[in-house]
């Protein structure tokens, strides 16, 4: 059983930015691929970005593109995203996934989910 719990979400201005942290427990963080989701209210959740297990590969929704930078850190069992530019259309529940790969990839599919943490951003 892995756990992930996200942090640093809170309330900002169009235009301001963000950084969340997911924190990752056990001792195989290195061989995750890992993601970042969000659910909007009334919405179906929607991918952000994926890094691979060693960060070597991002991917990111053309929605984020430029604005968003995805990373991790596996000394520290932590993934992040850095959210600059934002906008109210970015306002969601923010969620962290991974997913055990063998292969340095970014996944499609992820076995575990992080509680969220909400982005709020005021026009």
């Amino acid at each position: 059983q892995v756990q992930l719990v996200e942090s640093g979400g809170g309330l900002v201005q169009a235009g301001g930015s963000l950084r969340l942290s997911c924190v990752v427990s056990g001792r195989t963080f290195n061989t995750y691929a890992m993601g970042w989701f969000r659910q909007a209210p009334g919405k179906e959740r929607e991918f952000v970005a994926g890094i691979s297990k060693t960060g070597g590969i991002t991917r990111y929704a053309d929605s984020v593109k430029g604005r968003f930078t995805i990373s991790r850190d596996n000394a520290k069992n932590t993934l992040y995203v850095q959210m600059n530019s934002l906008k109210p259309e970015d306002t969601a529940v923010y969620y962290c996934a991974a997913r055990p790969s063998q292969s340095e990839i970014v996944a499609t599919t992820y076995d575990y989910w992080g509680q969220g943490t909400q982005v709020t951003v005021s026009s």
